[in-house]
């Protein structure tokens, strides 16, 4: 009998607005007429009919994502968590939803022009290798600082890490059972951790994080090109 997996999105709505110089935590800031969360969470809602989110974000920011979910004309599959003191902690509040075998999806809530190819593309990728991380070429050279200097590196060999970072839960629930390491920068460090091998997938250039205000201005101008 195959295996019928579930599909469920953490999006980490954990960010504030400092580096963007606002009181409004940025994930709450209008792009495109909605808020920056809008978009992303309806990206995945729009991916697939029967996708789950799982919402996490830090208590003081409910009255925040509140309004946002009033926003949507049709309510998605959603759930609201509380995050932690660590991203660690914040998807691991998360995927205490996950109670069934799924593919994984955790994805930063600032990550708004994320298509619904690319989270297709991670699913198919999970399915198949277990992992499907989304990953970008490096446009500018690169140097390797050390202690008495620097030294070019050939930036063929490196790539810039995008999500929604998926994994069959088989997979991701058991490397979050590991005590917290501060090198845990993300979930495929985690999954490393665990000796699980990281799957690379083709991300997407459009798929920016949006924590300056210059990151907005560019998102405004990509999406009124979509538009």
């Amino acid at each position: 009998m195959t295996l019928v997996y579930q599909k469920i999105a953490i999006v980490v709505a954990g960010g504030s607005g400092q580096r963007m110089g606002t009181s409004i935590p940025k994930q709450f800031l209008e792009l495109h007429g909605k808020p920056v969360l809008q978009h992303t969470l309806t990206a995945f809602s729009q991916a697939y009919g029967d996708m789950k989110i799982v919402l996490v974000l830090p208590e003081a920011h409910r009255a925040y994502a509140e309004k946002v979910i009033r926003l949507f004309d049709h309510f998605p599959l959603m759930k609201v968590v509380n995050g932690g003191d660590t991203r660690f902690q914040s998807v691991k509040n998360g995927l205490a939803e996950v109670t069934a075998p799924s593919v994984v999806f955790v994805h930063d809530g600032v990550r708004p022009l994320v298509s619904g190819d690319l989270i297709r593309r991670c699913h198919d990728g999970a399915l198949q290798f277990g992992s499907a991380v989304p990953a970008i070429d490096l446009k500018d050279s690169i140097r390797e600082v050390h202690a008495d200097g620097n030294t070019a590196a050939d930036r063929s060999r490196f790539r810039i890490i995008q999500t929604p970072q998926t994994f069959l839960s088989n997979i991701l629930l058991p490397a979050f059972d590991l005590p917290y390491d501060p090198l845990f920068t993300d979930e495929a460090t985690v999954v490393e951790r665990l000796g699980h091998k990281v799957h690379l997938v083709e991300g997407e250039e459009r798929n920016l994080k949006i924590t300056r205000p210059e990151d907005l201005v560019v998102a405004e101008a990509l999406m009124g090109e979509q538009a």
